[in-house]
């Protein structure tokens, strides 16, 4: 990729200017105020461009005022499949969490698989191309799958399986590193040595953690689950082939490390790392001796719902029975060792191994609880889970805010996956399953498409535009998905699936930056993703930090953290605006400055992300 792909794509100066491309008509440029999901749509699905003139934030100078005469044009022979005249959102008020004004364009009805540009014949300007076609997802869900295997720790990166630019040696098998980590707590001591390798790198930093590992593995357990087809044995890891999809041998290789993390006592250690910030671009190169947090509640409780639900799923493979019964005895031993600590523990991580702060409040952990019981009485069939269950169900996130799962997803989908379960209690099934429809019907703005709540089509409360804001953005989508996944009882079902479909368009690039929130995706169609992440690997300055300039940029598919209102609370300086000083939904900077810039609370990826990204975007793919 890199330079090569990017030659084709004069995509140069302000993010929003008009620009010339290769497969742009004569006499037509491309304008980034004029906004398509730049992979593309399905043929039956809703279809509308979006048109935006800036008013507020950083770029309030740069207005378009669309002409009255827009077409969908075919791309080659430039045929006028529909023409019409774009409406304006809200009687053409200004948005306040974006500061920009706009007007839609509806071309649904343009439903023949083909290559299109939305064109405003006025103006002379046209949209990013995009494809129409019943698979226009697939590349894109198996690019998001493929950072899991980027992310690998103790893992060298190859080709077939890594592209030429991403190759890179096993990383921390050195001598006092992950293979022979240290109890941070007693460094001298030798009988504590441990063998905690494998595992993916949390985010964009090389640590791991067991408590950050809860949410996605849960979640793609429950997305293969939900939807398995569109996960098949080809994604081009080094499982593929083996008969098992590689969305499991994926997150088996997360599991097997979570399992290095326990105990011979069923506690599992919390975090593995460094007590240094090292550089590590490539990881291989970094040599520090790594350090673990001994076993904590949190991740003890944590890791028994990994554990059962693991085992739930493992099961259904014939070549990993041994692999799921194995998980399902760790599970029950993490789950008494939670049971019989003295004290819910809440200060383990001192801080000394870097960097995020893994300790989860007394709260949490009960709510964890919940989610690890369901999983155990589906993996055991022991009442004593289910009992359990019904005792504390309430005190799970899913009872904690509105939106069920928009926040800690994976509590509120075991809920459901209990509620689906044939041996769950008739009287708690029911009472789950109405009042996730009670949350449904009085959760405004979280659910179902209401064309005034957003110009952009895809709503998220302005508090939740917080540090990793593409995290609840994709659970928006999901908890409505929940609604037609579980079948709840709900008026107009479509609008639920139009929401979630919206929220897959601002992700590929209805947004007010006219961006795809992933990296490195023009091989794939996008006319402008998100050229650079924060990340040790692909940092400022080395061959891989920007799409656009360096040699290779980051590789394809990853889910930055996503606009922050707090960007200056977070440690951005306020110099940096954009992301500071911005309308929530322009609180974004492409960049990936070091300290003392500070990129790190804005486009940082993160497991979490990709995993939430995953789970909405597969039911879209079949």
């Amino acid at each position: 990729m890199g330079r090569r792909l990017l030659a084709a794509i004069a995509l140069t100066g302000a993010a929003l200017a008009p620009s010339v491309r290769a497969d742009a008509p004569a006499g037509l440029t491309t304008n980034l105020h004029i906004l398509v999901d730049q992979f593309g749509y399905r043929p039956k699905d809703p279809k509308v461009a979006v048109i935006r003139s800036p008013r507020v934030g950083y770029d309030a100078q740069d207005t378009y005022v669309p002409g009255t005469h827009y077409e969908v044009r075919r791309v080659g022979d430039g045929k006028v499949m529909l023409s019409g005249q774009p409406t304006a959102w809200a009687d053409g008020k200004v948005e306040s969490s974006s500061g920009d004004q706009g007007w839609w364009f509806d071309f649904s009805s343009v439903v023949a698989p083909g290559r299109y540009v939305v064109v405003d014949a006025d103006r002379r300007q046209q949209s990013p191309p995009f494809s129409i076609a019943a698979d226009v997802y697939k590349d894109v869900l198996k690019a998001a799958v493929r950072t899991f295997f980027y992310q690998r720790s103790g893992f060298a990166k190859r080709q077939p399986y890594a592209e030429a630019c991403w190759t890179d040696d096993a990383a921390y098998l050195g001598p006092n590193q992950d293979s022979e980590a240290h109890d941070v707590t007693d460094r001298d001591n030798s009988t504590k040595i441990r063998d905690m390798r494998g595992g993916w790198f949390d985010a964009g930093d090389t640590n791991k953690y067991v408590t950050f590992a809860v949410q996605p593995v849960h979640q793609l357990l429950t997305t293969y689950t939900d939807h398995p087809s569109p996960f098949t044995d080809d994604f081009g890891i080094p499982e593929s082939g083996n008969g098992i999809p590689d969305l499991i041998d994926e997150i088996k290789w997360e599991v097997d490390w979570i399992k290095r993390m326990q105990g011979t006592d069923g506690g599992v250690a919390l975090k593995l790392g460094e007590v240094v910030i090292a550089k590590a671009s490539p990881p291989s190169s970094d040599h520090s001796a790594r350090y673990y947090i001994p076993s904590c509640t949190s991740a003890t409780i944590g890791a028994a719902g990994i554990f059962a639900h693991a085992a739930v799923v493992f099961r259904r493979f014939p070549a990993l029975e041994a692999d799921a019964a194995d998980l399902q005895q760790r599970a029950v031993r993490a789950w008494d060792n939670f049971q019989q600590a003295p004290s819910i523990q809440v200060h383990c991580d001192t801080g000394v191994v870097h960097v995020g702060n893994a300790d989860l409040s007394v709260d949490d952990q009960k709510s964890a609880a919940g989610a690890a019981a369901i999983y155990l009485f589906a993996a055991t069939g022991d009442e004593r889970f289910e009992e359990y269950l019904q005792s504390h169900y309430r005190e799970m996130q899913a009872y904690r805010d509105i939106g069920w799962t928009r926040y800690r997803p994976e509590q509120g989908e075991a809920l459901l996956f209990y509620a689906s379960l044939p041996k769950a209690k008739p009287a708690l099934r029911q009472a789950i399953r109405e009042d996730k429809r009670k949350d449904v019907l009085g959760g405004y703005q979280i659910y179902g498409f209401h064309p005034d709540d957003d110009l952009y089509r895809s709503f998220l409360h302005d508090p939740s535009y917080h540090w990793g804001s593409n995290n609840p953005r994709a659970n928006y989508g999901n908890t409505n998905l929940d609604v037609l996944r579980y079948r709840i009882e709900v008026p107009d079902t479509q609008t639920y699936l139009q929401r979630a479909l919206e929220t897959v368009h601002y992700f590929h690039g209805v947004n007010p930056l006219g961006m795809a929130y992933l990296t490195n995706m023009y091989a794939l169609g996008a006319t402008r993703s998100a050229n650079e992440i924060f990340h040790v690997w692909y940092a400022h300055g080395s061959r891989w930090s920007d799409a656009k300039t360096s040699e290779c940029g980051p590789p394809p598919g990853y889910v930055p953290g996503g606009p922050n209102a707090n960007a200056a609370s977070d440690g951005v300086p306020v110099k940096f605006a954009p992301p500071t000083g911005q309308p929530p939904q322009k609180s974004y900077k492409d960049w990936n400055g070091q300290w003392p810039e500070n990129s790190w609370p804005i486009s940082e990826p993160g497991i979490y992300y990709e995993a939430a990204y995953v789970r909405l975007l597969s039911a879209f793919v079949d």
